[in-house]
């Protein structure tokens, strides 16, 4: 198994029917327990346990999930109230190495998450077919639309809790 993504990497098929819509809204909406799951119980010492050989510690992967899932919120809203948006990218490595990603509790990312993907939900369940067809440029990856976007950040999610998932089974943690 690839340890950089025990999920395979992201892929886009769409545009997504509605049902697969609603799936994948489904996956954002349960990534904080599943991810609250995945981390509860570690010791210290796994937190600060790297998911894979010069990859970020778990405690930064669940920083970082909130670090992405802020900008992703805020990119949704720009598509949905602008015209394809021209939104800033950040550099994850520098973001995750910064003081609060590698020192945090990650209790404090994992009630930011819960908060913050209960109004995510509450606004991806309340758009029409029509609005996923909105999007926002990327500077470095063009035009996103937010149906891709949604298919990429339920995959973001996923991909994160399976770095840990994975390290823990590899590791005999229980």
């Amino acid at each position: 198994m690839d340890l950089r993504y025990p999920v395979g990497e992201f892929q886009y098929d769409g545009p997504n029917t509605p049902a697969q819509r609603q799936a994948l809204i489904d996956q954002i909406a349960e990534a904080p327990a599943k991810l609250r799951q995945a981390i509860d119980g570690l010791s210290a010492e796994q937190l600060e346990t790297p998911y894979r050989p010069d990859g970020w510690t778990v405690r930064q992967v669940v920083h970082h999930i909130a670090d992405s899932h802020m900008n992703a919120v805020s990119r949704f809203k720009w598509a949905l109230t602008e015209d394809n948006p021209k939104i800033k990218p950040y550099d994850e490595a520098l973001w995750a190495n910064l003081a609060d990603g590698k020192n945090a509790p990650a209790n404090v990312s994992i009630a930011l998450i819960d908060a913050l993907h209960t109004r995510w939900v509450l606004l991806l369940r309340s758009l029409k077919d029509v609005d996923f067809d909105r999007a926002y440029n990327h500077p470095e990856n063009g035009l996103m639309s937010l149906d891709k976007g949604l298919a990429d950040y339920a995959w973001h999610g996923r991909h994160h809790i399976a770095h840990i998932t994975a390290l823990k089974e590899r590791m005999n943690w229980k």
